[in-house]
């Protein structure tokens, strides 16, 4: 009976921790929560950019929107789908909407987000945002790497960005 007792009382606890452990998804859901505010920085060009991040959705979701890289703004949700999935979508200008799933570094500061889907997509060849990924320097610094690709072509535009005081 008393060790019936033992093994009871480590399974609960063991389901307890288990209960409260983040997955690496949402730890980089709330690493890149921590993105909140507004940023500016240079393109890979040297031309100024703009990029903000919003908690929205009673947390649920980050809203990203450039700001001054192009003739309109781009917006990009992150959310999560379960424990198990962290996703992107994006609205380019391009006209469609780019779905992509993240995978992230062991040390958890780079979020990699690849492409797995679209809307608006004339065909799989389109031009598309095809790869982006975050790099939290820290909490005042961190970079975007985007990948746009084209009939085969792949186009690169690198943000270096800092936190506005």
């Amino acid at each position: 009976m008393k060790s019936l007792r033992i093994v009871l009382s480590l399974l609960l606890l063991l389901t307890a921790t288990a209960a409260l452990a983040q997955t690496a998804f949402q730890k980089s859901f709330d690493q890149l929560k921590s993105l909140t505010g507004s940023w500016e920085g240079k393109t890979s060009d040297g031309k100024p950019v703009q990029v903000s991040f919003e908690d929205v959705a009673g947390g649920s979701a980050l809203m990203s929107e450039i700001h001054g890289h192009g003739p309109e703004n781009m917006v990009s949700m992150f959310h999560l789908d379960g424990p198990n999935r962290l996703l992107m979508t994006h609205y380019c200008g391009a006209g469609n909407q780019p779905r992509m799933t993240a995978s992230t570094s062991p040390d958890g500061n780079t979020i990699t987000f690849d492409f797995l889907d679209a809307t608006n997509l004339a065909t799989p060849d389109a031009g598309h945002m095809q790869r982006v990924v975050i790099t939290i320097l820290d909490a005042n610094h961190h970079t975007e790497d985007w990948t746009f690709a084209d009939h085969g072509k792949e186009m690169k535009e690198f943000f270096d960005l800092q936190r506005k005081m």
